[in-house]
C-alpha cells in the first residue's frame, strides 16, 4: 500500500504526460505501425499511414494494452488488438472530419483536405474492414478474441449512432445534458470502453474486472469529450490543432454551452440561440459564445463537471492488481481532463 500511495504522489508531481511518455507502449505500437504500412505501397496505403502516423498519443490503443497488463495479460499477445483499435479510432476521425469540413487535424492537413474526399472516404472504410483481420491475429483463447470483436464492433455501431445524434443536436443550446451525455458515450466513449474492455477480455480478467475496467473507460471518455468541447476555451488553436470556431461555425451546442445555458438568464439565452443559428461567420459565432459563457463562469463550471467524472473514474481502478497497467490507466485519465490538444 505504501509503495502504491508514493507512486501516486509521483505521478502528480510527474504529470500524466511524462507517466504516460515514459511508458514503452506507445512507441512500441507506434513502430508496429510504421512496419505495417511501409510507404510506397499503394495509394490507400500511403493515405492510411498518413493519417494513422500523424502525431498523436494513441491513447486508445495505449490503454487497451495498460488494461489487459493490469489484469495480467501479455502486452505481445494483445498487440494486434491494440492497433486495431486505433484504425477505428483514425478511420472515425478521417469521416467526422470530411462531415465537419474540417482543414485540420492535429497541427496538420486533414485527410480530406490533403487527399481529397472520395480517397479519405474509401481509406476509412478500409481501415474499418482491415481491423477485424488485424484482430484476428491476436494468438489467445478464441472465446475471449470473439469477445474483443464483439466490443470492438459494438463500439463502431455506437459511435455511428452518437455521431447522428450529434447531427441531431445542432441549433439546439437547450439540449437537456443527459442528452448530451448520451451523445457522448456513443460518439466518444464507445472507442475508450471499446479498448479497456477488450484489454481486460484478452487479458485474461475476471468478470468483476471486465466490468470495472468498462465502467472506468466510460467515465474517461465522458470527461474526454468534455475536455474537448472545452479547448477552444481554454487553448490556443496553434496548440491544440484544430480551428477553434470549427464547432459553432457547424452550429454545434458543445458542452460548456449547454451547461451555459442552463446558468443563463433569457437575455443570455436568446445571444446563445443565435450564436448558433447558422447566420453569423464561424468566428463571430464563437466571439459571442465566449463572451457569454466567460461572463457566465460555464468554462469552469463545465470543467468542474469533467474532473468529477475522472474522480470516479479512478474509484473504478481498484479493482484491477497490475500496479503498472493501473498506473497507465490512471495517467490516461489525468490527461483526459488537463491536456491542451
Amino acid at each position: 500500500m505504501t509503495a502504491r500511495i508514493t507512486d501516486a504522489a509521483d505521478d502528480l508531481a510527474a504529470g500524466p504526460e511524462a507517466v504516460i511518455a515514459a511508458s514503452p507502449i506507445a512507441a512500441e505500437l507506434r513502430a508496429e505501425l510504421e512496419r505495417r504500412w511501409a510507404a510506397g505501397t499503394d495509394h490507400i496505403g500511403d493515405i492510411a499511414r498518413y493519417a494513422l502516423l500523424a502525431p498523436g498519443k494513441m491513447l486508445r490503443p495505449l490503454m487497451l494494452v495498460a488494461t489487459a497488463e493490469s489484469v495480467g495479460g501479455d502486452r505481445a499477445a494483445v498487440l494486434p488488438a491494440a492497433l486495431s483499435v486505433e484504425y477505428l479510432h483514425v478511420a472515425s476521425l478521417v469521416h467526422d472530419d470530411i462531415i465537419d469540413g474540417d482543414e485540420l487535424r492535429r497541427g496538420r492537413p486533414s485527410v480530406p483536405a490533403k487527399f481529397g474526399v472520395a480517397d479519405a472516404i474509401v481509406t476509412g472504410d478500409a481501415l474499418i474492414l482491415g481491423l477485424f483481420d488485424t484482430l484476428a491475429e491476436c494468438g489467445l483463447p478464441a472465446e475471449a478474441v470473439l469477445g474483443a470483436v464483439r466490443a470492438v464492433a459494438v463500439a463502431g455501431v455506437d459511435l455511428c449512432r452518437g455521431q447522428a445524434l450529434e447531427a441531431e443536436l445542432l441549433r439546439d443550446p437547450a439540449c437537456p445534458p443527459e442528452r448530451y451525455r448520451r451523445m457522448a458515450a456513443l460518439k466518444t466513449g464507445a472507442l475508450f470502453r471499446a479498448a479497456c474492455r477488450s484489454g481486460a477480455l484478452l487479458g485474461g480478467g475476471t468478470a468483476e474486472q471486465v466490468e470495472a475496467a468498462t465502467r472506468f473507460a466510460e467515465r474517461v471518455g465522458a470527461a474526454f469529450q468534455m475536455r474537448d468541447d472545452l479547448l477552444p476555451y481554454l487553448a490556443d488553436s496553434s496548440v491544440t490543432g484544430k480551428s477553434a470556431d470549427s464547432d459553432a461555425g457547424n452550429m454545434r451546442p458543445t458542452f460548456p454551452v449547454i451547461v451555459g445555458h442552463r446558468m443563463a438568464g433569457p437575455r443570455d439565452r436568446a445571444v446563445l440561440v443565435d450564436a448558433l443559428s447558422g447566420t453569423r461567420s464561424p468566428a463571430e459565432s464563437f466571439a459571442l459564445l465566449r463572451e457569454v459563457l466567460d461572463r457566465l463562469g460555464a468554462v469552469e463550471h463545465a470543467a468542474e463537471q469533467a474532473e468529477d467524472e475522472i474522480r470516479r473514474a479512478h474509484d473504478e481502478l481498484g479493482a484491477l492488481p497490475g500496479a503498472e497497467g493501473t498506473r497507465l490507466l490512471a495517467a490516461v485519465a489525468d490527461l483526459a481532463i488537463h491536456r491542451d490538444r
